[in-house]
């Protein structure tokens, strides 16, 4: 029997999960050590004992949810709301790029067009200070309707790929027993692609949640307004930033982690 490399049994050691989340933790101490060496070298003073009760307080009405909870509602709320309307104009963009319909194909590459080569700041702006006087968007509307569209734009290709991954022969056989086009969708190929799509809309989930922030310029309740309305009370910049960013990584990593269960579940399917 050959001898393993011995660059192959690092790079095996390397992958492994112990290892890798050993590197994770080095890696998040020395972000952690840098940001207090720095906040050290400011002459900062640390309160974090001032931070729970932004999550909590108990009183004699029992116990009271603080701020920062009641963002990450507004946040998941608003993202939700967004993603599930993205979702519809993904597949319908996705529908019209692969459609015969030279029209179709042109609308649905103009509108690709615009939404990917503008940065999402910009958009916000177009719809809350331009869209929003003319159609009476409240600025909350403004923003799920941005977020969909941008995101709906980058769900439009992951419809579009998975679509693709599907078996010509599924096309030809479902053709074969007088299925119609949405018929042929609705029961062979979307439910076939879900698949090849669920790791990259992952991602888009992921995304959906950190681009939700954005909308915190235009003073929509979110987690990342929640947190500037503290700092700009008590300050707290270190402290509050950090924990808005942990509710961040927390969230998100619970998605990734149920997207992984989803992914195990389909591969023991097929």
């Amino acid at each position: 029997m050959a001898a393993v490399p011995i660059w192959a049994r690092l790079r095996r050691g390397a992958s492994s999960v112990p290892v890798s989340f050993l590197i994770y933790l080095l890696l998040m101490w020395g972000l952690v050590e840098v940001a207090l060496k720095g906040a050290e070298a400011m002459g900062y003073n640390w309160q974090w004992y001032r931070v729970p009760k932004y999550f909590f307080s108990a009183g004699p009405e029992g116990i009271t949810l603080g701020e920062i909870p009641w963002g990450l509602v507004g946040t998941i709320t608003l993202s939700t709301l967004a993603f599930v309307l993205a979702l519809g104009i993904g597949l319908l963009i996705a529908l019209m790029r692969l459609s015969d319909l030279i029209i179709g194909r042109a609308v649905a590459r103009v509108f690709l067009e615009i939404v990917r080569n503008m940065p999402l700041l910009v958009l916000l702006y177009v719809f809350y200070y331009v869209f929003g006087p003319i159609f009476g968007l409240d600025r909350y509307t403004a923003s799920v309707l941005c977020l969909a569209v941008f995101h709906g734009a980058l769900i439009s290709e992951i419809f579009r790929g998975g679509i693709n991954a599907v078996a010509k022969g599924q096309w030809e056989a479902a053709n074969s027993i007088g299925m119609t086009t949405p018929q042929i969708y609705r029961y062979i190929i979307l439910p076939q692609s879900i698949k090849f799509m669920l790791p990259p809309m992952t991602g888009e989930v992921v995304n959906m949640i950190k681009s939700s922030a954005i909308v915190s310029v235009i003073a929509v309740v979110e987690l990342t307004t929640v947190g500037r309305n503290i700092i700009s009370d008590t300050y707290l910049s270190f402290e509050i930033w950090f924990t808005i960013a942990a509710v961040y990584m927390a969230v998100t990593m619970l998605i990734s982690i149920f997207a992984s269960y989803l992914e195990r579940r389909y591969a023991v399917q097929d």
